[in-house]
């Protein structure tokens, strides 16, 4: 467990410092307004993958009870 916890954090603060970089596309999005459009894309991809994650976690449960 103590691992697991330590290997999160330290991925955590991997992505913390790259995250303090300056990124020119992102300023020029954000400077055109196309970064919502981005934001939003990326929002309906993640959104679409949960969905599938939960209706694939729920058939298997059922293909388990009908095992049992």
């Amino acid at each position: 467990m103590k691992k697991y916890i330590f290997s999160l954090f330290m991925a955590l603060i991997s992505f913390a410092g790259q995250a303090q970089a300056q990124v020119e596309m992102a300023d020029q999005f954000r400077a055109d307004g196309k970064i919502y459009v981005v934001i939003a894309v990326v929002a309906i991809i993640l959104t679409g993958i949960f969905i599938y994650l939960f209706r694939l976690d729920r058939k298997i449960t059922d293909l388990e009870k009908r095992i049992k």
